[in-house]
């Protein structure tokens, strides 16, 4: 038992889906594992264990940002010997050939955080996925017909930009869309050599102003769980 997870020894699986929103890990345990039973209520941050295609995984909700995220990484890695983390979340679009419900998975993440700054000395880390997670995910995509884009996104910690416009200057130099934790996962995997992905649904446009509602949000995006389920398998 952990300080934020209070499961037991051998209660999470090596592989773990990492959704921000706590319900939406409810809705990912109830409608695609089989067994699934809860280990974490702290803060109302839901964990679950069942099996895919036989085999165990875990979904445990993060909350929203880089601070945030790390403890239940950290606390998962170290505590519990978690080895796959696959981030399921959903981010606003930076260019206008990704739209509404597009599935991004992220190569590299760019950040406004200044989280590595105390380990770099203001030099730039530059944090990545595994390679293997991402071939395995986009083979899988590649292989379902199930379109993909995958590049560059940002992990911002603001939600609220100062103005309509900031988000050019990313989008400019071919970053995706952004998000809030991807950054933050690609370097605690780097750290405690683990592997971690991001995989993305677009939920908003910053280009077209569109968005989808509070509820798809939350229990929707099944083709983003598709290709985790899948990546881990």
């Amino acid at each position: 038992m952990s300080t934020h997870i209070k499961a037991q020894p051998g209660e999470i699986a090596e592989s773990v889906l990492l959704p921000g929103d706590p319900l939406r890990a409810k809705w990912i345990a109830e409608t695609f594992l089989e067994n699934a039973t809860c280990y974490n209520e702290v803060r109302g941050m839901l964990g679950y264990t069942g099996t895919f295609q036989g085999k165990r995984i875990s979904v445990q909700g993060t909350g929203m940002g880089i601070p945030s995220a790390l403890i239940y990484c950290h606390e998962l890695i170290k505590d519990y010997g978690v080895k796959n983390l696959i981030r399921v979340g959903s981010a606003g679009s930076y260019q206008k050939n990704i739209h509404l419900r597009d599935i991004v998975i992220a190569m590299a993440a760019s950040s406004t955080s200044a989280i590595n700054n105390s380990h770099f000395e203001n030099h730039n880390f530059s944090p990545t996925a595994d390679f293997d997670l991402f071939m395995k995910a986009a083979r899988y995509a590649k292989e379902n017909d199930i379109p993909i884009k995958a590049g560059n996104v940002l992990s911002n910690d603001q939600f609220y930009e100062e103005g309509p416009e900031d988000y050019k200057k990313w989008a400019d130099y071919g970053v995706l869309c952004v998000e809030m934790e991807a950054a933050g996962l690609y370097s605690i995997a780097a750290k405690f050599k683990v592997k971690a992905l991001t995989i993305l649904t677009i939920s908003d446009s910053l280009v077209t102003g569109e968005a989808t509602t509070t509820e798809e949000r939350e229990s929707s995006f099944s083709k983003m769980i598709e290709i985790a389920l899948n990546t881990v398998v």
